[in-house]
């Protein structure tokens, strides 16, 4: 950034204005590149939709059990993909939350939270209900059907020592990735904002926002 010969803007020094600046790019990058995580992680959950369709399909018109076994990988690989994406949604939501909104906000001087959006929704009292249920469809859409597929062929028998490990396999991986999907979710409810931390000194800097 080319730093101009004026020392002072409109009462305000340069390297403020400049820094302000930054950290507004800065936000708008993050959007930018949560915006596309959130597209990416939506058309997982599709992706894996189709696969399970066409896997099931499969199975069907080549009559053979055994080609259940592809559905627990494609799920984890997919779901593991999806949890990635998710995780980063959630953490640039965090970052700007937590640290680069009370930054932004302390340097021009705010009355009030900046970007006040990425933390109200937060508070919301139907957050937690719905972040079960978006854990509940997460395991559905990811790892029981995997889990479904290698019950299906257990259940037909005459498992060679090839496919007994390969399902050992899969259910450890199934197990891993449900696990992760769970520890990932979050459920917590962020506290609503009183009047009394509104008036509370400090809270135009960090705008009582949680993590």
């Amino acid at each position: 950034m080319l730093i101009s010969a004026r020392s002072e803007l409109n009462g305000l020094r340069w390297d403020e204005v400049s820094l302000g600046v930054l950290l507004a790019q800065e936000y708008d990058r993050l959007k930018e590149e949560q915006n596309h995580r959130i597209g990416t992680r939506d058309n997982l959950m599709y992706a894996t939709l189709v696969s399970i369709a066409g896997v099931v399909v499969g199975t069907y018109q080549v009559e053979s059990v055994d080609l259940l076994l592809l559905l627990p990988p494609v799920c984890v690989v997919l779901g593991w993909t999806y949890l990635v994406n998710d995780e980063k949604v959630s953490a640039i939501g965090r970052y700007i939350r937590t640290d680069l909104g009370p930054r932004l906000g302390a340097l021009v001087g705010a009355g009030q939270p900046v970007f006040q959006w990425e933390g109200s929704h937060r508070s919301d009292r139907r957050r937690r209900s719905r972040k079960i249920f978006q854990l509940a469809i997460d395991l559905t859409t990811f790892c029981l059907p995997g889990m479904i597929a290698v019950i299906i062929r257990c259940m037909h028998g005459n498992l060679s020592i090839l496919s007994t490990a390969a399902v050992a396999m899969e259910i450890l991986m199934l197990l891993f990735l449900a696990h992760q999907v769970t520890v990932y979710a979050d459920l917590s409810r962020d506290k609503p904002p009183s009047a009394a931390d509104a008036d509370a000194p400090g809270s135009a800097a960090t705008g009582n926002l949680q993590q």
